[in-house]
């Protein structure tokens, strides 16, 4: 199985595109976490900005917002799943040579600051995709774009 975790996304465009993403990935769940926005707002209403970015796909993803990150990789460590940090670090390991082995959850940050070093250190691994240009990072929903669909899972 496939999952995604999303910690402190700050745009609602790019939650509703990974959402689109997941759907054409194979994605079994998403894990929202810290401040990134849910598709169904506190008062159970439909987030429009997600909605219509993921073209209905946050409608047919499962779902499921938990308080902290830390409590997610728990709670997957404890079943079995490898959990995977994507992040530009010095002990990252490249997407290319990254092959997922049973069940999967890929972490993804926040646009600016990326994955918090406090939670890239209890994941599996940190995977990072080589850039190749000036600029050192792609858009979020990009990398995840390219990542899940890497992922043979």
């Amino acid at each position: 199985m496939k999952y995604v975790i999303l910690h402190d996304i700050r745009s609602h465009y790019n939650v509703g595109a990974i959402f689109r993403t997941c759907d054409g990935a194979g994605v079994d769940k998403v894990f929202i976490t810290g401040y990134t926005p849910a598709p169904l707002d506190r008062f159970g209403r439909v987030v429009p900005e997600i909605h219509k970015t993921s073209l209905g796909a946050s409608s047919m993803v499962p779902w499921e917002r938990f308080e902290t990150t830390e409590a997610v990789v728990s709670d997957f460590k404890n079943k079995g799943v490898a959990v995977i940090a994507v992040e530009q670090s010095p002990k990252s390991i490249s997407l290319y040579d990254f092959t997922p082995k049973g069940d999967v959850a890929y972490i993804f940050g926040n646009e600016i600051e990326g994955v918090p070093q406090s939670i890239c250190a209890v994941a599996d691994a940190v995977l990072e995709i080589p850039m190749r240009g000036q600029k050192e990072s792609l858009n979020v929903s990009v990398t995840a774009g390219i990542v899940l669909f890497h992922s043979p899972v």
